[in-house]
C-alpha cells in the first residue's frame, strides 16, 4: 500500500469510526435521557447523527473524500473506470476494509464511553420486505445525491446536504436509513438503541447493494458523464494527495 493510500485509508477508518460512535453513542444517550419516548429518542439520535456526519465530511473530505460507506466507494470505482477517475481497485479494497474496521471500532468506542461492555451482540432483529425496500430507497437516494453534487460542481454543499438527507431519512424510511454496509456491520457490536442483530445484516447489506445499482442506473439517466466528477466525491481531495496516486 502506498503512503498516500495509507493516509486516505486511515482517514476513512477514523471518519467511519467517529460516525458510528456518534450513531451509537447518541442512541445510548437518547435512551437514557428520554426513557419511554421512542419518538424523542429517534429525534435525538437523528439530529446528532446528521450534525456529526456534516462535521466529519468537512474534516476528512479533503483527505480521503469522506466516503465512510462501501457503496459510495464502489459506485465511485465503477463510474470512474472508463475515464480513469475515482478510486482504483486497490483504493476500493483499502477503503472498504478501513470503513468496516472503523465501524466496528466506533461501536466499541461508544460502548466504552457509556460504561458498557466493549462488545455486546445486538438482539434487535430488523427484518422484512418493508425494511429492505426502505434500505434500497435510502441508499439509492444517498448515492444519487452524492454524485449529483459532484457532477454539478456543488461538492462544497456535501456536508450540509448529506447530513440533512441522512437526518431526514431517519424519519421517512421504516429502517431508519442505515444505507451503509460498514455501518450496518458495526452496529451489530452494540446491544443498544442503534443496534442490529447479526442475523439481520445479510438482508440489509443486500438491499443496500441493490440501492447502489439503482443509483447507478438513475445517474446514467439523469447525470450523463458522472464519471468525470468521480474525483470530487464527496469533497475534492488535497492536491498533493491526488498527484501522488
Amino acid at each position: 500500500m502506498s503512503r498516500a493510500l495509507a493516509r486516505r485509508a486511515s482517514a476513512e477508518f477514523a471518519g467511519t469510526a467517529l460516525l458510528v460512535a456518534a450513531v451509537v453513542g447518541s442512541g445510548i444517550a437518547a435512551a437514557r435521557l428520554s426513557p419511554g419516548d421512542v419518538g424523542l429518542q429517534l429525534l435525538e439520535n437523528a439530529i446528532a447523527t446528521a450534525l456529526a456526519l456534516g462535521a466529519l465530511i468537512l474534516t476528512f473530505g479533503p483527505v480521503s473524500g469522506a466516503h465512510f460507506n462501501p457503496v459510495v466507494s464502489a459506485v465511485d470505482w465503477w463510474l470512474g473506470r472508463p475515464a480513469g477517475t475515482g478510486l482504483t481497485s486497490a483504493d476500493l479494497a483499502a477503503y472498504c476494509a478501513a470503513q468496516t474496521a472503523g465501524a466496528v471500532a466506533g461501536s466499541v468506542l461508544a460502548n466504552l464511553m457509556f460504561d458498557l461492555p466493549a462488545v455486546a451482540w445486538s438482539h434487535t432483529r430488523r427484518t422484512g420486505g418493508h425494511l429492505w425496500l426502505a434500505e434500497i430507497v435510502a441508499t439509492a437516494g444517498l448515492v444519487v445525491l452524492v454524485f449529483a453534487l459532484a457532477r454539478t460542481g456543488r461538492s462544497s454543499a456535501a456536508p450540509a446536504a448529506v447530513g440533512a438527507y441522512i437526518g431526514a431519512a431517519y424519519w421517512f424510511t421504516s429502517s431508519t436509513s442505515f444505507a451503509n454496509p460498514a455501518v450496518t456491520i458495526g452496529r451489530t457490536f452494540t446491544d443498544t438503541f442503534a443496534g442490529i442483530a447479526p442475523t439481520s445484516v445479510p438482508g440489509f447489506v443486500a438491499a443496500q447493494l441493490v440501492g447502489g445499482l439503482v443509483a447507478v442506473a438513475a445517474l446514467a439517466a439523469w447525470y450523463p458523464h458522472a464519471e468525470r466528477a468521480a474525483d470530487a466525491v464527496l469533497l475534492p481531495q488535497l492536491a498533493e494527495e491526488t498527484e501522488a496516486r
